[in-house]
């Protein structure tokens, strides 16, 4: 094997290693989401002056999906 094409498949394999790093990260955040969401929805109709709380723990999640795509990014 010469040296090109093996940077060229440690390069590929980085890639693949990212993007389901990336995957699973968007799966894990949904799937906290879900349970999330669900009890924010349900105290904002009890009390609607918790919307802004429920919010920001609705969102807390999300931030992990944006942390995998930086280091997505890093990796390229």
């Amino acid at each position: 094997m010469s040296p090109d094409t093996a940077a060229n498949l440690a390069d590929g394999y980085a890639q693949a290693a990212a993007a389901i790093a990336v995957g699973l990260a968007a799966l894990a955040s949904g799937y906290a989401e879900r349970g999330i969401g669900s009890a924010a929805i349900g105290a904002i109709a009890e009390d609607e002056d918790l919307f802004g709380k429920s919010l920001v723990i609705t969102v807390l999640p999300e931030t992990l999906v944006i942390f995998a795509l930086v280091v997505f990014i890093l990796v390229l």
